[in-house]
């Protein structure tokens, strides 16, 4: 079983402070703030990593699907949109809007979708997610 790690510090109030993210591995580290997140401020955000994260674990395991169907992907390139809106539970991420682009020799645009809606349904991130948020899907070839 693998365990993943991810720190942040916060520093201040919700709106004045300021803090930093880092995965435990070092592969990511990025300055966040209540502008950063709720207004149109410099640094990064949790739902950026959340779309980060979703972005990352679809385009894996759509390459996966895309091998297994016997074709063999030359890249696959996602976009993870993440909606956080204001509800009367307060702040919550309320659709994630996946936009994926592939390059796979020899498959059929049809073929693709179905392949990547298999994706969405069973990336690990996807079943996550799913239960709480409304997953979109927009896929072509390049």
């Amino acid at each position: 079983m693998a365990i993943r790690t991810a720190t942040a510090l916060w520093q201040g109030n919700l709106t004045e402070g300021s803090g930093t993210i880092r995965t435990g591995k070092g592969g990511l580290e990025g300055n966040y703030s209540f502008k950063s997140r709720f207004e149109e401020g410099e640094g990064t955000n949790p739902e950026e990593l959340i779309g980060a994260a979703h972005a990352g674990c679809f385009s894996m395991f759509l390459s996966k699907v895309i091998a297994d169907s016997g074709y063999t992907p030359e890249s696959v390139d996602t976009t993870a949109n993440v909606h956080l809106e204001k509800t009367d539970a307060g702040q919550t991420v309320t659709r994630i809007d996946l936009e994926t682009v592939g390059s796979v020799p020899g498959v059929d645009e049809a073929e693709f979708v179905k392949m990547a809606e298999n994706a969405k349904a069973n990336c690990p991130i996807s079943r996550l997610l799913a239960p709480g948020a409304e997953i979109t899907l927009t896929a072509r070839l390049a």
